[in-house]
C-alpha cells in the first residue's frame, strides 16, 4: 500500500462527511497552492520520460489527466509534478454554468468506482481563456475539452462549441470535443453520424480535434462515428467517456446504483478495452486513440496500449491510488 492509499485518501475520504465534491475543491485548491521547489521534489519523483508522439503532438509519457477532474485549470502547474505527461482542462462551455444540483459527485468504494451527474459546472471559456493566457505553457502538452452549454438549444450546438473553439485553441496543444457526457440533455444525440459530421466541419483549424466517445454505443453506431471522423478530419478519438450502466458493482455498492448519472472506475475497465480495441481494429490504426476508463493498476494501462491506444488517461483510478498509479502506469508501455 502506497503512502497516499495509507494515509492521504483516508484523510481526504472523511471531509466534509465524506462529501466527494468537498475533497475535490479541497485537492485542487491545495495543489493550486503548491510552491514551485514542492513541484520539483514531487516531479523527481512521479515523473517518468517515456516519449511518445500522437496527431502530431509529442507528449513526454503516454498518461495524461482526464478532462472533468481540473475543469476550470486552477492547477494546472501541479499535474505534472504528480508525473503526467499530458493534461485535459475542462470540459468548458461557452456559457459559465453551475452544473446540477449537489450532491451530485458519489464514491462507490468497495467498486473503486465513481458516479458523477455535475453537468459540465465551470466558469465558462472566456474565464478559462484568460487563465490560460495568464498562465502560459505548464510543460506538458495540454489539451481543452468542449461541452455544449446547457442553455444552447441543441439545434444551435455547432455555433456554442465553435465559440469556445475560437476561444481555446490558441492555448491548446488539442481541443477534445464531448458529445458523450450523460449529464447534458441530448447531448449524446450529437454523436449521431449528420450532427458530429458538421461539428468537425466547423472546427478545422490546425489545432488537432479529438472527439470523446460514450461506451454505451453499440459496434455499427461506433463504426459510423468512425468513419465520419476520418472523412472530417478529426485527429484522433478519446475511448470512452463515462457509462448509464451500473454492471460490476460491489454489493456494498447496490444502494447508490440507483443514482442517476456516468460511471466510471473499474467496473469500466473491460468495456473501456474492447472499445479501444474495436476503434483500433474498425480504422486499422488510422486514428489515434486515447484509452480512457477504469485504468486502476499498471497493468489496466498495458491491456489499452496493447489494444491499440496511443495515450491513457486516469480520473478515478488517480482518485483511488494517487500518483504512484501515474508513475506505475507511465512505465507500463
Amino acid at each position: 500500500m502506497t503512502l497516499f492509499e495509507s494515509a492521504v485518501r483516508p484523510v481526504l475520504f472523511r471531509l466534509g462527511g465524506g462529501d466527494a465534491e468537498t475533497a475535490h475543491e479541497f485537492t485542487l485548491k491545495r495543489l493550486a497552492a503548491l510552491p514551485a521547489p514542492v513541484r520539483a521534489a514531487l516531479k523527481r519523483r512521479y515523473a517518468t520520460a517515456k516519449p511518445v508522439e500522437a496527431f502530431g503532438v509529442t507528449f513526454p509519457n503516454p498518461v495524461g489527466l482526464a478532462a472533468g477532474m481540473d475543469k476550470n485549470g486552477v492547477a494546472l502547474p501541479a499535474w505534472p509534478a504528480l508525473g503526467f505527461g499530458f493534461v485535459e482542462a475542462g470540459t468548458v462551455t461557452a456559457h459559465a454554468q453551475p452544473g446540477n444540483d449537489k450532491p451530485r459527485l458519489f464514491r462507490l468504494r468497495d467498486s473503486r468506482a465513481i458516479i458523477n451527474r455535475m453537468g459540465f459546472n465551470n466558469a465558462g471559456a472566456a474565464a478559462l481563456a484568460e487563465r490560460l493566457r495568464a498562465l502560459g505553457p505548464i510543460g506538458v502538452p495540454l489539451g481543452v475539452s468542449l461541452g455544449k452549454s446547457k442553455v444552447t438549444p441543441l439545434g444551435e450546438a455547432v455555433e456554442d462549441y465553435l465559440s469556445s473553439y475560437r476561444l481555446l485553441h490558441p492555448y491548446a496543444d488539442y481541443i477534445a470535443v464531448n458529445v458523450s457526457s450523460p449529464n447534458t440533455p441530448g447531448l449524446r444525440t450529437l454523436q449521431d453520424k449528420g450532427a458530429i459530421a458538421e461539428l468537425l466541419g466547423a472546427l478545422r483549424g490546425e489545432t488537432p480535434v479529438l472527439v470523446k466517445i460514450a461506451p454505451d454505443l453499440t459496434e455499427p453506431a461506433i463504426a459510423e462515428l468512425l468513419e465520419v471522423c476520418l472523412s472530417h478530419g478529426a485527429a484522433g478519438v478519446i475511448a470512452t467517456n463515462t457509462t448509464l450502466a451500473r454492471e460490476g458493482l460491489a454489493a456494498a455498492d447496490q444502494p447508490l446504483a440507483g443514482e442517476a448519472g456516468g460511471l466510471s472506475g473499474a467496473p469500466l475497465t473491460e468495456k473501456a478495452r474492447k472499445i479501444v480495441h474495436f476503434v483500433h481494429a474498425e480504422t486499422d490504426g488510422k486514428l489515434p486513440i486515447v484509452g480512457v476508463g477504469g485504468v486502476m493498476c499498471a497493468d489496466d494501462a498495458a491491456r489499452l496500449f496493447d489494444a491499440g491506444a496511443a495515450l491513457v488517461q486516469l480520473y478515478s483510478g488517480f482518485i483511488y491510488h494517487g500518483p504512484a498509479l501515474v508513475r506505475a502506469a507511465a512505465r507500463s508501455i
